[in-house]
């Protein structure tokens, strides 16, 4: 059986419990990171030298960081569906993902690390305002996307919005002003109606 290693609040994991999700893959997790610990003992370094969650184990295959674990277990498990089978919107669904990760990932990390968390790590005032502009920016981009299609890669749900995920659960709950974006409103709409979202993010904070 998969096993995940990772806390549930962790914005990585939850990435990888909604794909399990969607697809009905039995897994087990185990707590690892955050007040948790174990991320940084030599058994899980030997398994992850990062330190960070989630890794899996899928029957003897190590794995670490959460994009390629999705893409991985979509590939596996959800052919077609998670997974476009039609090679132009399988590579657009990559891009989103590497987009992600290269461009709204930073900005969005500052902004939760400084406002959201229990014990808010120190922030500039000018550091903060760049984060807010950079995800304004970044988020403005997807609603011109969404725009186009329900999704984030096209008609249907694909590993590119599970991607984003925790993103756009955050962005919504940040004590900032933020721009108007109507197409990103109901395409989160639509992701509440996912049960998979609701149960490995939405409920989860």
């Amino acid at each position: 059986m998969l096993k995940i290693l990772g806390r549930k609040t962790s914005s990585n994991v939850q990435k990888v419990l909604w794909c399990c999700d969607e697809l009905d893959i039995p897994f087990e997790r185990e707590d690892v990171g955050g007040k948790f610990g174990k991320n940084h003992e030599p058994a899980y370094l030997a398994l992850n030298p990062n330190g960070r969650v989630p890794t899996i184990n899928d029957d003897g295959f190590i794995l670490w960081e959460s994009n390629a674990i999705v893409r991985y277990l979509s590939a596996k498990h959800g052919m077609g569906t998670l997974y476009p089978s039609e090679l132009h919107c399988r590579a657009d669904a990559d891009r989103w993902m590497d987009w992600q990760q290269t461009t709204l990932r930073t900005p969005m990390r500052t902004l939760s690390r400084a406002l959201q968390t229990p014990a808010p790590e120190p922030v500039g005032a000018a550091q903060l305002e760049s984060a807010k502009k950079d995800a304004g920016d970044a988020w403005k981009i997807l609603d011109a996307q969404l725009a186009k299609q329900p999704f984030v890669a096209g008609m249907n749900l694909t590993m590119a919005d599970i991607a984003f995920c925790s993103n756009i659960h955050r962005w919504n709950q940040l004590p900032i002003e933020r721009p108007a974006l109507p197409n990103l409103k109901v395409w989160h709409d639509r992701l509440c109606e996912r049960r998979g979202f609701r149960r490995h993010v939405l409920d989860v904070g």
